[in-house]
């Protein structure tokens, strides 16, 4: 893999400002963000007010946790534009979630909210490893999901040529990268699995196209995957994390010279780790849920959003800002299987450490009995596809789950190619529990 650590020189000042600097700017924007909020949205001057706190009560940045946190429910109970902290004729971009599961998440961006995302994600590219001139694939959805026009915003920043892409045509795909030739890819991990298989099937050597670094989000990913894609593709595999009630992708990414954790952005984003169950702020290094303050955005200012995320925050290395660790689980995604906590990315470990099986899997939960019970579905690496191979790792794979994980689990290893594909986020848990009985 080549060397694409970028010049000192090409970073923004703030990047490797000191930490005292870093701070200052965010107490100031800090402050004028509460202030923002508490003036033109009814719900935060009612949750302020409710809470005996006042935006001039903010003098240090500790002092944030006096203030209540916000939740993704808030977002429905104020649909459409109960939010919205300017009148709808300044808002530039309306995007609505699909609402599969009632009303939509609505959230709003101002021109000024858009300038601030493309800066964000130029610089997450640029940590990345992508440059001005280079080519790049962005092969997030573009539509109801905001990290296609986010990671589009910030190619055409950064000064790079994008060649946009939806998911789902793989073939088509592997030809773009073939003819183009890009430099880099933004796409989500299990998505990549399908462009490694459309160039085995190509007849294609991934090692020899023309990619030095994929940049995923979307999705909790694991090493091990960041090991199987980079070996196979012989490119470096980073990280990217955002979510679109904070602006969308980029708001943390990590550096490709030492993928250690994704830096976060501190000078637009506030991070605080909490206990899930108290609400306590804990120190850096302890590992609790991530919770984010925005400290630029107009057109819909979060204040203390509970992101779900699993994480703990770090010192930074190759920059100035602070690591948060890569999110290997969210609390959504948490499945308690007979009183053991069990996220898919555990699972995923296990997969990828057994011999034998493709790097495909999904989780189905049902009834046995009147307990609950987890079958994993994988399929046979091509060449050991025969019935001894597949006997073999079903054994191994059931034994590290038990032993690493700590369930009982049925494992199936099925054909190869019997794992259904993503087609974009990766649906990896089917629950059939509740059909069952």
């Amino acid at each position: 893999m080549k060397d694409l650590t970028p010049k000192k020189s090409d970073l923004d000042p703030i990047e490797v400002a000191s930490r005292d600097e870093i701070m200052a700017l965010q107490l100031e924007r800090m402050k004028t963000t509460l202030r923002h909020a508490y003036d033109n949205v009814a719900m935060y001057k009612e949750r302020f007010d409710a809470a005996g706190v006042h935006p001039d009560d903010l003098k240090t940045l500790g002092d944030l946790a006096k203030f209540p946190f916000t939740y993704k429910d808030d977002l429905r109970a104020n649909y459409p534009f109960g939010l919205a902290a300017v009148p709808r004729e300044e808002l530039v971009r309306i995007h609505a979630s699909s609402g599969t599961t009632g009303k939509p998440t609505v959230v709003v961006y101002t021109q000024n909210d858009i300038d601030v995302w493309a800066e964000v994600v130029a610089r997450s590219l640029r940590a990345s490893g992508l440059k001005r001139g280079d080519t790049v694939h962005n092969a997030y959805g573009y539509g109801l999901f905001t990290g296609g026009l986010g990671a589009h915003y910030g190619i055409e920043r950064l000064g790079a040529t994008v060649v946009p892409m939806g998911g789902g045509q793989t073939e088509k795909q592997v030809g773009l990268i073939t003819d183009f030739q890009p430099q880099g890819i933004l796409v989500t991990p299990s998505y990549m699995l399908n462009i490694l298989e459309g160039f085995h099937k190509a007849g294609i050597d991934p090692r020899s196209t023309s990619l030095d670094v994929g940049v995923f989000g979307a999705e909790p990913w694991t090493n091990a995957m960041r090991l199987e894609v980079e070996e196979a593709f012989d490119m470096h595999a980073v990280d990217i994390y955002g979510l679109s009630e904070i602006i969308g992708p980029g708001v943390a990414n990590e550096c490709v010279e030492s993928k250690d954790g994704l830096h976060i952005w501190e000078d637009h984003f506030y991070p605080e780790v909490i206990d899930p169950v108290t609400g306590a702020v804990l120190p850096d290094g302890a590992e609790g849920e991530l919770v984010f303050t925005t400290l630029t955005k107009t057109g819909m200012p979060m204040i203390r959003y509970r992101t779900r995320d699993l994480t703990r925050l770090l010192p930074g290395t190759a920059r100035a800002m602070r690591r948060m660790q890569k999110i290997t689980g969210r609390s959504d995604d948490m499945i308690i299987l007979r009183g053991v906590n069990v996220f898919p990315t555990q699972i995923e470990e296990q997969v990828m450490a057994t011999g034998g099986l493709a790097p495909y899997f999904q989780i189905e939960l049902y009834k046995s009995g009147r307990m609950d019970a987890m079958r994993v579905l994988v399929e046979a690496a091509p060449n050991a596809a025969d019935n001894l191979s597949r006997a073999a790792a079903q054994r191994m794979l059931t034994k590290h789950i038990k032993d690493m994980v700590g369930v009982s689990t049925e494992v199936v290893v099925g054909d190869p190619g019997s794992v259904a594909r993503s087609q974009g986020k990766a649906v990896r848990v089917i629950d059939n529990r509740s059909k069952e009985g």
